[in-house]
């Protein structure tokens, strides 16, 4: 599966002092996203450690393009990008409802052993999936 979209409604507890959501609500908000695309492509904690593998986040490279407020509707986008031999990409949007980019962010995870905790190559299923 290329591309997850996830909807979610901004509440009341995302809000910060300047009325508009908390920066890190939105890294939250990419986390939510990511972990739906692993659950719609059967790629959830148990089966990637039935793989041998687990992934760690490295880098979180956001840009905050627009405010959002409290009670609207926002669309997560995650999609794949780059694929490398332990480490891959994870290349997201966060929409409001007028379709404009609130947030845009390259993700970088690392595929690691879950009993090392080591680098390892990315398992040929989620491989699969990543490039799909």
């Amino acid at each position: 599966m290329k591309k997850v979209s996830l909807d979610v409604i901004v509440r009341s507890t995302e809000i910060d002092v300047n009325a508009h959501v908390n920066n890190a609500k939105f890294v939250e908000y990419l986390e939510w996203g990511r972990e739906e695309w692993y659950d719609r492509n059967d790629l959830g904690y148990d089966r990637l450690k039935a793989l041998g593998a687990t992934t760690v986040t490295v880098n979180v490279d956001v840009n905050y393009r627009k405010e959002c407020g409290q009670g609207e509707v926002l669309t997560i986008l995650t999609r794949p990008g780059r694929l490398g031999r332990t480490s891959f990409v994870f290349d997201q949007e966060i929409r409001k409802a007028d379709g404009s980019v609130a947030v845009d962010a390259k993700v970088t995870l690392v595929t690691i052993d879950p009993e090392s905790r080591r680098p390892r190559v990315v398992p040929d299923e989620l491989g699969a999936a990543l490039t799909a």
